[in-house]
């Protein structure tokens, strides 16, 4: 009779354990409060975060393409000023002076009308 009490108190002690396991699993991977929404949100923040990566590496990609771009074109640049410089000094050291242009002659003509400042003529119509 005393093991049967034993027995018997055992293992209620052990549905009790259980059931208390049971509860504090149940909470354990509750989709909302426990581990199983804290894995739910790291998912959702990992593929947010890869595609993130995948937009920064393309921006990287097509900005190190326009850099290199850049950078060909500087270097063609600059060979073309490094030939203009040699060629520079090919040159004489000086220059005739160019001949100074002869002044034009101012065409007389008669004095324009009254009504019209001859500033606002046009050539074709001064009268002759």
């Amino acid at each position: 009779m005393i093991a049967d009490v034993l027995m018997i108190s055992a293992a209620l002690a052990a549905a009790i354990y259980c059931h208390v396991l049971s509860r504090r699993l149940r909470a354990f991977t509750n989709l909302e409060r426990g581990v199983g929404g804290a894995v739910a949100t790291l998912a959702r923040q990992v593929d947010e975060l890869q595609r993130a990566l995948n937009a920064a590496r393309t921006a990287g990609d097509q900005s190190a393409n326009r850099l290199d771009s850049a950078n060909r074109k500087a270097e063609d640049t600059t060979r073309r000023i490094e030939l203009l410089l040699a060629a520079m000094h090919d040159l004489p050291d000086s220059a005739p002076a160019p001949k100074p242009a002869k002044p034009r002659r101012l065409r007389k003509t008669p004095a324009p009308a009254a009504d019209l400042p001859s500033f606002l003529r046009a050539d074709n119509e001064v009268p002759r």
